[in-house]
């Protein structure tokens, strides 16, 4: 009972990460990162802003393993599993000749689980998503909305420890916007995974997030690392608060520190 007890506590929690002194440059010259370190505790729900081309997401490929940089160490303190990271792009990148259900399985069948399982895995993503009326459509019958929340459901499915997002929500209305935040505050606040959020909004990474690295201009040095000061549980109402705003103009400050 015990050992089974812990295998619940290490599935749900999430993972650290350490990163020291890290450098990133390119073949072009461009140097994308230069002396950033960074820890994110686990279970923790970081977001990263900063100007175009700051290195936002090199740092997610970093973190990722996508990515190598030429100096410094990125750390992810576990023993990964095959399953313990999963990465959400801007573009919902589904397979247009596969429907919902289909797409959200998609990882599994790539890593040989089998068919009843991993379709029953999907389903349960599928409805954690709100879409459990739409699993047999295909992607060309889906809002831009409903499109992200499967690939929100595909990265899922398989309960990861450390969950990744370069600018998901970023094309999308404003108000499918806020409505995909809460429901992924909540997907969070369920499972405790690890989060980090690579967004260019200010709003969106305060209610999203319980704290904000804010990076300079290119090459990306931390500039502000900030504990956003807000309640657990928000919802639509937070949005409204005196504290909201007074945490959105602290990073809107720092951005304008790193020359945004």
């Amino acid at each position: 009972m015990l050992r089974l007890m812990q295998s619940v506590i290490d599935r749900i929690m999430g993972i650290g990460i350490e990163i020291r002194g890290v450098r990133r440059a390119f073949d072009n010259g461009v140097i994308a990162l230069d002396g950033l370190s960074l820890e994110v505790g686990s279970g923790e729900f970081v977001a990263v802003l900063g100007p175009s081309g700051c290195g936002k997401s090199t740092l997610l490929r970093l973190i990722a393993g996508l990515d190598r940089p030429q100096d410094g160490t990125v750390r992810v303190m576990a023993n990964r599993g095959r399953f313990d990271v999963a990465y959400v792009f801007q573009d919902a990148h589904l397979l247009p000749w596969r429907t919902v259900l289909q797409n959200v399985a998609l990882p599994l069948e790539l890593a040989h689980i089998d068919h009843s399982t991993r379709l029953d895995s999907a389903r349960r993503a599928i409805e954690r998503v709100g879409l459990a009326d739409a699993q047999d459509r295909y992607p060309n019958q889906l809002s831009g909305g409903m499109r992200m929340r499967v690939s929100l459901a595909r990265a899922m499915v398989a309960r990861p420890k450390l969950l990744l997002l370069d600018e998901p929500f970023a094309a999308l209305d404003e108000i499918t916007r806020q409505r995909l935040d809460e429901q992924l505050r909540a997907l969070w606040a369920a499972d405790r995974m690890t989060v980090v959020f690579v967004t260019h909004s200010t709003a969106e990474a305060v209610f999203l997030a319980d704290r904000a690295v804010v990076l300079s201009l290119r090459p990306g040095r931390i500039v502000a690392d900030h504990r956003i000061d807000l309640p657990p549980m928000r919802d639509g109402a937070t949005r409204a608060t005196a504290q909201f705003a007074a945490e959105c103009r602290v990073l809107y400050e720092a951005l304008e520190r790193g020359g945004a």
